[in-house]
């Protein structure tokens, strides 16, 4: 099965599983980089966003979202693939203004929307062949636009950074439920 195959079924079998606990992460007081409460910069690094278009590049549950809305004034739209993550997302926060939920594929969108101001993603680009997000990006920010990535460097089994820019099997841990294998680009 190809990559992003594998990776459309392990998300949409965890958005179902979260949609079945109801459960809608809250929104953070700071933008976190990394699943370690305090660790790593907040939303300064994607520099003045006060009415700025950003991307949120799989937004999931869209908490991060409403969270640079709410704290930081930017127009954010939350692009992710996913159905069952996006439904998370619209269920929770579709009424919040300056947030715009989208489901579809990054590279797509970007192709036909207005450069943005700026684009993070955390802990999501992994699962897009860079080969095709990487370019789709640049020609979707307006220049000098920042691009803040959040990116696995080590797997579950402590094997670092590949030198060569392929998939390769890393699995979503959940709690009471069997582990869900995908396939990350660890580059």
């Amino acid at each position: 099965m190809p990559a992003e195959d594998t990776n459309t079924r392990a998300w949409q079998i965890y958005g179902q599983r979260q949609l079945a606990r109801a459960y809608a992460p809250p929104i953070p007081d700071q933008l976190g980089w990394t699943p370690w409460e305090g660790i790593g910069p907040g939303a300064e690094v994607l520099g003045d966003i006060a009415g700025r278009r950003v991307l949120d590049i799989g937004s999931g549950a869209g908490h991060h979202a409403v969270h640079l809305v709410q704290a930081h004034g930017a127009r954010v739209t939350g692009i992710e693939l996913f159905p069952t993550q996006h439904e998370r997302a619209v269920s929770a926060h579709a009424d919040v203004d300056g947030v715009e939920l989208v489901q579809a594929d990054v590279t797509e969108y970007l192709a036909r929307a207005e450069p943005f101001d700026a684009a993070y993603a955390i802990g999501t680009l992994a699962f897009i062949d860079p080969h095709r997000s990487l370019s789709a990006l640049r020609d979707g920010l307006r220049p000098g636009a920042p691009l803040i990535l959040s990116l696995l460097h080590t797997d579950l089994h402590g094997r670092g950074p590949s030198t060569d820019v392929a998939p390769r099997e890393q699995m979503i841990l959940l709690r009471d439920d069997p582990p869900l294998p995908t396939q990350m680009w660890v580059c």
